[in-house]
């Protein structure tokens, strides 16, 4: 029996809240009063949570007495998710993508994602805070901010450490113990980088295997949506959950048969004995000596494990000049798309009049700028130019058939080993390959990164390999993971404590 729920919440995986929900010790509704007790506690600092759900306790009610009178569902049975505030729920939370311009849309339907959490029985706990317009609003943005909620603040030291972005909420509340795990949404290093920072695990899909309809975008050749949590077995319950083909979708049903029903059966820890892992160090040469510290001691840590270390390795696209335009000119088209669908009572249905209205409501709407909007509104919306037909190629190319999947046959690897963000997820999202990160140490000490923040802090071991490879990603960062346990939750305070 559970004697102090309180302190049991702190860091309980999914199976030990469905463990104890089986055997009586605890229901969905008490799992969501303890998280809202926490949030009230704690978020007014972290500022990760930027709505609750007004539902989620008669929901997590209904789950309950449904387990009791027909059974559970699966592993998410009742178990309180937060999702990123881009992804739409059919519910009383809004949408918004963080800005004001959004501040009073209610999607009319759940997203695919919401939809399939849904029917796997979790409670959508609310929305988490984000940069704002997935931080391709402005250049000079900080990561963790929108325009509705605030900052948000890396537990591990509000405002010392970088929170990471633009799944910044998610990240950082999942960190916290604030919900048993988050869905957040990546376009480049958006659930890397937060779940890197945090002390998350964090897994960027291949694109097709999440559905992104119902999702506010950026660009459809890099966009996804993917699990944040504190434990990969966490991680890959969540993939199985959100996994699937989509007929509002197209990309979601061109390789079907390579998506895994349930990726919680790749937890093998035994496989790195069998694995060989690719250290690329052009990609190392800039890191701070903490943070080569860390990536020394996880190559270490794989081959003590029995995984066959090939170091270095070198990727022909490595010295390649990379750019934006992917993404300058899809996301005029497709939030353009988005927004043409908002309710007719919303002041803002094009890119054109987001900008219009951020100019109109400066003081709140613009501090920091909306360069990049204005950069993508030049475009023509068409997907005509050939500097963006040329990029897309480019980035196919060089990123997948000519770097990642390139050094991946030329030395018979598993996968790729990068620190968190640190370029390599840059590389598969552009290529629309997957990206696997797991908690990997902490730098004691730190440098100010290009950006202007602190490199010091939770530090992610990340994999990355070719198309559709997440189960040997899942099964390399759960090796890792066992035989490391890095992370530790964070030493929370509450405003009133300071």
């Amino acid at each position: 029996m559970i004697m102090d729920k309180k302190a049991w919440i702190v860091e309980a995986t999914i199976s030990d809240m469905q463990h104890a929900m089986t055997e009586g010790w605890m229901t969905s509704v008490e799992l969501v009063q303890l998280y809202l007790e926490r949030i009230g506690l704690y978020d007014g600092i972290l500022r990760s949570i930027l709505e609750i759900n007004p539902e989620a306790l008669q929901i997590a009610e209904a789950l309950d007495r449904e387990r009791k009178d027909q059974g559970t569902r699966g592993l998410l049975h009742g178990i309180p998710i937060l999702l990123k505030d881009n992804i739409d729920t059919g519910d009383r939370l809004h949408t918004s993508a963080g800005s004001i311009t959004l501040a009073d849309s209610f999607a009319s339907q759940d997203s695919f994602v919401a939809a399939k959490l849904r029917k796997a029985g979790a409670v959508i706990l609310g929305k988490s805070n984000m940069t704002e317009w997935a931080n391709f609003m402005s250049s000079t943005m900080w990561a963790g901010y929108s325009s509705r909620h605030g900052l948000t603040l890396n537990p591990y030291g509000p405002g010392e450490m970088f929170v990471g972005g633009s799944s910044s909420g998610s990240g950082a509340a999942v960190a916290a113990n604030l919900a048993a795990a988050a869905i957040g949404t990546e376009t480049s290093g958006s659930i890397i980088s937060p779940s890197s920072q945090n002390s998350l695990v964090g897994i960027k899909p291949t694109i097709g295997l999440v559905s992104r309809s119902g999702i506010i975008p950026i660009t459809h050749a890099q966009d996804t949506a993917g699990p944040m949590a504190r434990t990969v077995e966490d991680a890959a319950i969540l993939l199985s959950a959100i996994a699937g083909a989509d007929d509002l979708d197209e990309v979601t049903k061109i390789d079907p048969q390579r998506r895994v029903e349930d990726y919680t059966k790749y937890l093998d820890s035994s496989y790195l004995k069998k694995a060989r892992i690719g250290i690329p160090r052009y990609y190392y040469k800039h890191l701070d000596r903490d943070r080569l510290d860390v990536v020394e001691s996880a190559i270490e840590v794989l081959r003590n494990q029995g995984a066959a270390i090939i170091d270095p390795v070198e990727l022909p696209c490595q010295d390649t000049k990379w750019d934006a335009n992917v993404l300058r000119y899809e996301f005029k088209k497709y939030v353009n798309d988005y927004l043409a669908n908002v309710d007719a009572s919303l002041p803002v249905h094009s890119l054109a009049e987001v900008i219009a209205y951020n100019e109109a409501h400066a003081e709140v709407a613009l501090k920091y700028g909306q360069g990049t909007l204005i950069w993508a509104e030049e475009t023509s919306g068409t997907l005509t130019e050939t500097e963006y037909l040329k990029s897309k190629q480019k980035n196919k190319e060089m990123a997948g058939a000519r770097g990642i999947d390139h050094v991946l046959q030329a030395y018979q690897l598993d996968a790729l080993l990068f620190l968190g963000n640190e370029y390599g997820p840059d590389l598969a999202a552009r290529a629309g390959y997957p990206s696997v990160t797991v908690p990997g140490g902490y730098a004691e000490n730190g440098v100010i990164a290009p950006g202007g923040y602190i490199t010091k802090g939770p530090q992610g071991i990340t994999f990355i390999g070719t198309a559709f490879s997440e189960p040997v990603l899942i099964q390399l960062a759960y090796g890792f993971e066992q035989a490391t346990q890095h992370r530790v939750p964070p030493r929370l305070s509450s405003p009133s404590s300071e």
